[in-house]
């Protein structure tokens, strides 16, 4: 009899953790950054690769980091809403041309404009490997201490803007 019970054991310790699962939102993937530093790096300018950016530059401002690439199609949805969002002067853009040709990116900028203050190239994609960028476009807020406070995975949208960044981006401007 107890032999029998086993498989009904497993079956409702299945349909547990079935149930917790459907509860969740498949398109949020916590991001272990969250609260911690942005990690450090320095990378060349696209526009002008002789100079360089790097986070420290950014202590005590807010500020967002996008990244982004000329052959992302996703990228391309996103960005009319990045470059109305930038002429808010909000908070400093920072784009990050994420494994790209310097030339491809630079072409792209020009066709469909600029939103960022600076834009950094990362051709071998270490940058976007060490915030654990999935894939582009993805987008981290950082705080005036240099700590992670939001990731947008995905392209960020005008309703991600209204309800998530802007309150966001108040609270942490304070």
């Amino acid at each position: 009899m107890k032999k029998a019970l086993i498989p009904l054991g497993i079956f409702i310790v299945l349909l547990i953790f079935l149930g917790v699962g459907l509860t969740r939102d498949p398109r949020v993937i916590p991001s272990p950054l969250i609260g911690k530093p942005a990690p450090l790096f320095t990378a060349p300018l696209l526009q002008a690769p002789d100079q360089t950016f790097t986070p420290k530059d950014m202590l005590g401002k807010v500020w967002l980091l996008n990244t982004w690439a000329s052959w992302c199609v996703a990228c391309q949805q996103e960005h009319p809403i990045l470059v109305k969002f930038a002429k808010t002067k909000t908070i400093p853009i920072i784009g990050l041309d994420y494994k790209d040709k310097e030339a491809d990116g630079l072409k792209w900028l020009a066709r469909y404009g600029n939103p960022y203050d600076v834009t950094i190239s990362d051709k071998d994609g270490r940058i976007g490997i060490d915030f654990g960028v999935y894939g582009v476009p993805e987008s981290f807020l950082i705080d005036k201490e240099g700590i992670i406070r939001y990731k947008q995975i995905g392209p960020i949208t005008d309703e991600a803007l209204r309800d998530e960044i802007i309150p966001l981006i108040r609270e942490l401007q304070k």
